[in-house]
């Protein structure tokens, strides 16, 4: 009997969804289970101890933003909600609720899959990581140096700052208030301008060409995410 893969909850009560992720997560060798309510889906991780959540922010009892809230009170297994809510807004709220990535229906398997590749991977490497790697940028946090193809970069201690959380993080998409809050503390959390000017000057030091950007990428209205490794 061999061992089966890493284990994924998905809470969504859509059968037609439910019935596609069984299929294509079972075909790549995760072990999946299933919950079609936000409770029974609390409920599911406790019994379960998934390594993953896939959720669905439209389920029929409560809203997918409280499960998540209700499980980042004494779980930390990543979320990625999967979602036909377009708007910016509950992208955000549901970010800064504790989910680590989104992507919204309809949706292709193969970007679902690098996405839960990238999530689970971030999960087994140590948070005391003294080296991290994206491709030809590497920041190095005991030395605080970053280059890039082997060319050091001169940072500013705010830049740097920044640089490091994203690279903490990399794959995941931090929200604006995110980044201020870890970055400048609760004073500023409200003014994305800080944001916009600092990832711009990181850009023209790291990127070869800062207007088509391959390592610090804009999502849109909710905030950045450093290339998965």
């Amino acid at each position: 009997m061999t061992d089966k893969g890493p284990r994924i909850l998905v809470i969504d009560d859509e059968p037609q969804i439910c019935r596609l992720l069984r299929v294509s997560l079972g075909a790549y060798g995760y072990d999946i289970s299933e919950a079609v309510s936000g409770q029974d889906g609390i409920s599911r991780v406790a019994i379960f101890k998934p390594d993953l959540i896939i959720l669905d922010l439209g389920l029929p009892d409560i809203d997918g933003k409280e499960v998540i809230r209700l499980l980042r009170e004494w779980c930390q297994t990543p979320i990625i909600i999967l979602t036909a809510r377009g708007q910016e807004e509950e992208k955000v709220e549901a970010l800064d609720a504790g989910a680590d990535d989104y992507i919204t229906k309809p949706f292709g398997v193969s970007e679902l899959m690098a996405r839960i590749r990238v999530s689970l991977r971030r999960t087994a490497q140590s948070e005391d990581e003294p080296v991290i790697t994206c491709g030809d940028l590497v920041v190095d946090l005991a030395q605080r140096r970053v280059s890039v193809g082997g060319r050091e970069v001169k940072l500013t201690p705010t830049e740097y700052d920044i640089i490091k959380v994203l690279a903490q993080h990399a794959g995941k998409v931090l929200t604006h208030k995110q980044l201020l809050k870890t970055v400048w503390g609760n004073s500023c959390n409200e003014d994305n301008h800080y944001t916009r000017v600092f990832i711009g000057q990181l850009r023209k030091k790291i990127e070869e060409n800062p207007n088509q950007p391959r390592y610090i990428i804009t999502e849109s209205g909710v905030g950045y995410r450093l290339m998965g490794r």
